[in-house]
C-alpha cells in the first residue's frame, strides 16, 4: 500500500528519527514514483537499511508449510509441517508419480491400438472375401458374427473392420497400417523399459522440469519473476548508526506527556497542557537512554532520541510503552554517564556508587541498581518492585552517597532516616518497613510522598489540610532509626500532598557536575 508506506516515512521525518532523511514527495502519476530528499552526506544505503527495516518498503512474513502427506492409503493424507527440502522431495516423488501413470496410461492406449492394427493386418489380404460375408448378411450383428468365426478375430476388432471406410481399402493402405503398427510396438517396447526401470523415469522428471525452465524460468525472456538469492551481502546497521550525537533535553510532565528538545534554558516555560505540571527533565546524549518508574513497580526505558521533538506538548508516553489502567509515571532519570555515573558495581554483590531508593504508599522501601535498567526496554517494561495489594509507588530517587529519607504520611507523620538502614535488593521485592503506619479516624495511614536529603541538604515541603505549608529538613527534625512510627508533626489537620519541587536541567559538564 504506497499511501501507508508514505505516512510512514513521513512520520519518521516528522519525528526525526532519521536525521539525513530531510522529505518525502510522492511524484506518483501512471507509475509508482516516492522521492526522497536526503542531507548532501547522507549514506543512501544506510538510509534504505533503516527504512526496510522500519516501513512496510519491506515486509517479512512467516510461511506455516503444514502439508498433508500422503500415507499408506492413497485416498489418506496426514498433516505435517515441512521445510522447503521436504517439499521438494514430495513434489518430485509427485511428478515421479505423475511419469508413472501417464506411461502406463499411454500403454494401454497403445496396446489397444496394436490389438485393432493387428485385427486390420490379418484380414487386409481377404477383403474381398469380408465383403461377401458383409453382403450376404441380414445386419451387423450377424456380419461380425460371420466374420469372428471365420477369421478368428475378437469383437473390438471385428467392430474396427465392420467401421472401416471404404478408401482405406486402398492398395497402399496397409503399407501405411503396417508402418504404424511397427511404430507402436517400438512406442510399447520403450514405455515397458521405463516402466521397468525407475532410473529411467527420474530421467524423464528432470527432462521435463529444464523444459518448464527454460520456457519460463528464463530472466531474459521473463524479467519480471520473481529471483531468489542469497542476501548473505544485505548491509546490517545497528539502531545507533542513525542516531546524531548531539545533547538533547527530554521533559516528562505529570500526566505523562514525552518530549524532546535540544536545549531548555528555563523549564518553567515549557509549553504544558491545561493543569499539567513537570515532573521532571532529563539531559543526556541523543544515543544515552532514560528510565521511568511508574506507581506499580515498572520500569520502562528508551532512549531520548525515541521522545518525540516538539516544542509543543509532545505525545502521551503510552504511545511508546504498554501502561495499564491507573499505571501513571511517578520518577525518570537519564542514565547519560555525564549525569548519572557509576551504575555498575565493580564488585559482584556489591552496592553500585549510584542506585535508586523506592517507597511504596504502604511504608515499605526498597534500594536497587538502575544497571538492569540501561538498555532500551519492550513495551512491556521491566519490574523493579513488588507490590502488596492496593499499594503503590509514590516515588523514586537517585542515590550517590550515604542520604537521609525523609518521608511524610497523610495523617501529619514524618520519618528521617539514614538511607543505608534500607535494604539492597538484587532483584524485584517488597523491600523493607520504612515507617509503621496506623489507622486514623479517617482510614488507614499512607505514605505521600519523600526525598533524600544528601549534601544539598534536600526539604520535604507538604502541604496541610489548613492551608499552609510545612517544610520537614535535616535541620528542623533529629534522624531516627527506620521501621518506628516517625514523628507527629500536627496536632491537628492532616497533610494532603507533596508540594512539587521545582524541576532543574541537570548539567551535561565532564562527569555529570
Amino acid at each position: 500500500n504506497k499511501a501507508k508506506i508514505v505516512e510512514r516515512i513521513a512520520e519518521i521525518v516528522l519525528a526525526r528519527k532519521l536525521p539525513p532523511l530531510l522529505d518525502i514527495n510522492d511524484e506518483s502519476t501512471d507509475d509508482v514514483r516516492v522521492a526522497l530528499e536526503l542531507k548532501a552526506d547522507a549514506d543512501e544505503q544506510m538510509v534504505m537499511a533503516y527504512l526496510f527495516k522500519h516501513t512496510p518498503l519491506q515486509t517479512n512474513f512467516a510461511v506455516n508449510m503444514t502439508c498433508l502427506v500422503p500415507s499408506q492409503r492413497e485416498d489418506v493424507g496426514h498433516p505435517e509441517r515441512l521445510d522447503l527440502r521436504q517439499i521438494l522431495r514430495h513434489f518430485l516423488h509427485f511428478r515421479l508419480e505423475v511419469v508413472t501413470r501417464r506411461l502406463e496410461y499411454e500403454l494401454a492406449t497403445l496396446t489397444r491400438r496394436i490389438h485393432v492394427l493387428e485385427g486390420f493386418e490379418k484380414v487386409f489380404d481377404a477383403l474381398d472375401a469380408i465383403i461377401k460375408l458383409i453382403r450376404s448378411s441380414d445386419g451387423k450383428t450377424d456380419a461380425a458374427t460371420k466374420i469372428t468365426k471365420r477369421f478368428d478375430l475378437n469383437a473390438e476388432q471385428t467392430d474396427a473392420i465392420l467401421e472401416l471406410k471404404v478408401y482405406r481399402l486402398a492398395r497402399l493402405e496397409i503399407l501405411i497400417i503396417r508402418d504404424e503398427l511397427a511404430d507402436k510396438r517400438q512406442q510399447v517396447q520403450d514405455m515397458a523399459e521405463l516402466l521397468q526401470h525407475e532410473n529411467q523415469r527420474w530421467n524423464v522428471v528432470r527432462d521435463e522440469i529444464k523444459e518448464v525452465q527454460q520456457a519460463y524460468g528464463n530472466p531474459k525472456r521473463h524479467p519480471r519473476r520473481t529471483r531468489i538469492e542469497s542476501v548473505a551481502d544485505e548491509i546490517e546497521y545497528s539502531e545507533d548508526d542513525f542516531i546524531i550525537e548531539e545533547n538533547c533535553v527530554v521533559l516528562v510532565s505529570r500526566d505523562g506527556w514525552i518530549k524532546r528538545q535540544k536545549e531548555v534554558r528555563d523549564a518553567t516555560t515549557t509549553r504544558l497542557r491545561e493543569g499539567d505540571s513537570l515532573l521532571t527533565a532529563l539531559a543526556g546524549s541523543t544515543k544515552a537512554t532514560g528510565v521511568f518508574f511508574t506507581n506499580f513497580g515498572t520500569a520502562y526505558t528508551c532512549r531520548l532520541i525515541d521522545a518525540p521533538a516538539s516544542t509543543g506538548y509532545g505525545e502521551p508516553i503510552q504511545r511508546h510503552f504498554k501502561l495499564k489502567d491507573g499505571e501513571r509515571v511517578v520518577a525518570a532519570l537519564s542514565l547519560d554517564p555525564r549525569v548519572t555515573p557509576a551504575i555498575a558495581s565493580s564488585q559482584s554483590g556489591a552496592v553500585p556508587r549510584t542506585h535508586a531508593l523506592a517507597v511504596s504508599s504502604d511504608g515499605y522501601a526498597l534500594r536497587f541498581s538502575i544497571a538492569p535498567f540501561a538498555e532500551p526496554s519492550t513495551r512491556s517494561g521491566r519490574r523493579f518492585a513488588r507490590l502488596a495489594k492496593n499499594a503503590e509507588i509514590v516515588g523514586v530517587a537517585r542515590v550517590d552517597t550515604t542520604g537521609v529519607v525523609i518521608a511524610a504520611t497523610k495523617s501529619a507523620r514524618a520519618i528521617l532516616c539514614k538511607s543505608d538502614e534500607i535494604n539492597f535488593l538484587s532483584g524485584p521485592g517488597k523491600g523493607v518497613m520504612l515507617l509503621k503506619l496506623s489507622k486514623s479516624p479517617t482510614g488507614r495511614d499512607e505514605i505521600l510522598g519523600f526525598v533524600v536529603s544528601g549534601e544539598r541538604r534536600q526539604r520535604l515541603t507538604v502541604e496541610t489540610s489548613r492551608g499552609a505549608t510545612q517544610t520537614i529538613s535535616t535541620a528542623k527534625y533529629g534522624i531516627s532509626e527506620r521501621g518506628g512510627k516517625g514523628r507527629q508533626l500536627l496536632q491537628r489537620g492532616q497533610f494532603l500532598r507533596v508540594a512539587p519541587a521545582s524541576v532543574e536541567i541537570p548539567s551535561l559538564g565532564e562527569n555529570g557536575e
